[in-house]
């Protein structure tokens, strides 16, 4: 199959190493720098080239912010049979998008990223395919994640963007929180360096990723939650109330079991 990725980043690079040595693999880049740690694919900088390569399927790699921008750039030197697809963590736009372009589409999130995953071990990590999409081009990534050993589930766009506001922005939230009250440690203990290493993970996001999963229209729900429960907890510690952190002690060992 012939197979364009959108962008040679981190993750355009993950799929390119993944499809190039069982398919006809091209990379689309306007960074040519990008390009220099790209192996075994062909090299676009340009439309034509595209044009000459006609893809079969294309998957937008790009940094969330120009998914759509994208896209909209390549279409028009795409064929029409070609499918095209996305890997985006927000899903704003994209199923209006879908609808009006033309093309049959397939949308997916690999729900890891480089920043922690290893992505030589993904045994434990989770994929989600959005079920409105093209049936082949399901299937397609439903065989490519189960190789990767992957743990795919199938939603709708909503139920993505629901699952996105609770698995993400709650974390993120939370590691926000962290870095926003830190001090520098000179001696810091176990389980504050693991919180730093995780803040500095987070924080080393895309700007506009972090900004979109948190105007996510679900996260504000999430983070309500956060407030509610700091709420709580801040009583208990001011009553200095033994009996009450006991009980929320076990509420919250409860929920991580």
């Amino acid at each position: 199959m012939k197979i364009l990725v959108l962008g040679a980043g981190k993750m355009g690079s993950f799929f390119l190493d993944l499809l190039s040595f069982e398919h006809e693999t091209a990379v689309y880049e306007k960074n040519p720098q990008r390009l220099r740690f790209t192996y075994n694919t062909q090299r676009f900088t340009t439309m034509e080239e595209i044009e000459e390569f006609k893809p079969e399927l294309v998957i937008n790699a790009v940094t969330v912010k120009f998914t759509i921008p994208a896209f909209e750039e390549v279409l028009p030197h795409l064929p029409v049979e070609c499918i095209i697809s996305d890997i985006s963590s927000v899903k704003t736009g994209l199923k209006d998008f879908y609808t009006k372009c033309g093309h049959r589409f397939v949308s997916t999130h690999p729900m890891f990223g480089p920043t922690f995953a290893n992505l030589n071990q993904l045994q434990h990590e989770n994929a989600i395919i959005i079920n409105e999409g093209d049936y082949m081009g399901r299937l397609l990534f439903k065989e490519l994640y189960g190789k990767l050993g992957l743990n795919i589930y199938e939603y709708s766009f909503e139920e993505h963007d629901k699952t996105v506001a609770y698995s993400l922005s709650i974390p993120f939230v939370s590691t926000f929180v962290f870095a926003a009250v830190m001090k520098h440690q000179d001696a810091p203990g176990t389980t504050f360096k693991r919180h730093m290493g995780i803040a500095k993970g987070v924080l080393s996001e895309d700007d506009y990723l972090l900004q979109e999963i948190l105007f996510n229209p679900y996260t504000s729900g999430q983070v309500a939650n956060i407030r509610k429960e700091l709420k709580d907890l801040l009583e208990i510690i001011d009553n200095k109330d033994e009996e009450g952190m006991k009980a929320y002690l076990t509420k919250i060992r409860n929920n991580v079991k």
